[in-house]
């Protein structure tokens, strides 16, 4: 039991850090509990409009110790409000880890009794939902020069969904081929491909059921 975070001590960091949040304008925040195993976690879920995106990610970094971007997510909302018809969702971690370099510019884990972990030393997670007007050239402000994990989640998500990151170094095709027609982002729902609920593009959604068109014949 020593050695894992309190439940308690970990909702009054997500507390303390949503009241942090909302101090930005355009940013509405909460505490989310989730739950896994036995124990529950405490979430940090924050909606924040494109304006006040960066701001925000800046404050979490600098004044928050939130560490790193695990995963980002865009969804296109075609049936969505006017103002809602993509969204952006970053997934942020505070870890509470740090590793200091030594004399010799080592660097070496500092090893931390989970139990023991207050204020900003405590592990949270974050997701921060942008939501976006109508557009054909979709946008937001790029983190990447703020957390080095956003770098290949932000290419994954312009490739994929065709959201653009303003102001990310080196935006390329890394999941679609780099001959890829420009403008085509697969996960964008005018495109009817069969995991949008259709399945035109083959016999069967797996295709198991294709055979090559030499089968039965003598090799």
């Amino acid at each position: 039991m020593g050695m894992t975070v309190s439940p308690d001590f970990q909702k009054a960091a997500a507390e303390a850090l949503v009241v942090a949040a909302s101090g930005v304008d355009g940013v509405d925040a909460e505490v989310a509990e989730r739950s896994s195993g036995t124990n529950p976690r405490y979430v940090v879920v924050a909606n924040a409009s494109p304006g006040s995106w960066r701001t925000l990610a800046e404050k979490l970094y600098s004044e928050h110790a939130v560490d790193h971007c695990s995963m980002v997510t865009g969804i296109h909302w075609p049936e969505g409000d006017t103002e809602r018809k993509w969204e952006v969702v970053y997934h942020l971690m505070r870890t509470g880890v740090r590793d200091p370099p030594n004399e010799n510019g080592i660097v070496r884990p500092v090893i931390v009794n989970p139990s023991k972990a207050r204020g900003a030393s405590m592990p949270l997670e974050l997701e921060i939902h942008v939501h976006l007007p109508d557009s054909t050239t979709p946008s937001v402000d790029s983190v990447q020069d703020i957390w080095v994990g956003a770098d290949w989640n932000e290419k994954e998500t312009w490739d994929l969904v065709g959201i653009d990151f303003d102001g990310h170094q080196g935006m390329r095709r890394v999941l679609q081929p780099h001959e890829t027609p420009k403008g085509y982002h697969p996960l964008q729902k005018q495109h009817h491909l069969r995991y949008h609920g259709f399945e035109e593009m083959y016999d069967d959604a797996q295709g198991f059921m294709r055979k090559p068109a030499d089968v039965g014949k003598i090799k």
